[in-house]
């Protein structure tokens, strides 16, 4: 006590411990915690791209033919105009959605048609929006799920 007044706070040692003890608690949450964050949007996407594969498959049923690859997925948003046209093509498309889809990082998925792994290939780039990788950077395409 200082002239008789009784100082209240925290010490700057005090401090320093709870900072400690924060930032160990954060290295050990974090890293599970964005590990999970991964694992849920790789499986959102082959959520998605199984969505999708039964979408174009309903076209096929309808059309008797996939979309091209230059009509791409957006064939199922939109009539295309360009050969071959639907013949057999709903009012308001095969998607609610009015764009087209992304995966779970917000990258266009590519679609392919014929395809190279399939009869179609609908491919998400992963987490890098790049061909190839590994982990949460490597490609997921409908062969796979």
């Amino acid at each position: 006590m200082l002239n008789g007044k009784k100082r209240s706070g925290f010490t700057i040692i005090e401090i320093m411990v709870v900072v400690v003890i924060i930032g160990m608690l954060a290295a050990i949450i974090i890293p599970r915690t964005t590990h999970n964050v991964d694992e849920a949007r790789i499986t959102s996407t082959k959520a998605q791209i199984v969505q999708i594969g039964s979408t174009l498959q309903m076209y096929h049923l309808n059309n008797g033919f996939f979309p091209t690859t230059d009509q791409g997925l957006k064939a199922l948003i939109e009539k295309p105009t360009t050969p071959p046209e639907p013949k057999n093509y709903p009012r308001g498309g095969y998607m609610s959605s009015r764009t087209t889809p992304q995966d779970a990082w917000g990258n266009d998925f590519i679609y392919r048609y014929p395809g190279e792994r399939d009869e179609y290939d609908i491919i998400s780039l992963g987490a890098d929006g790049k061909e190839g990788g590994e982990g949460v950077n490597a490609d997921i395409f409908n062969g796979m799920i």
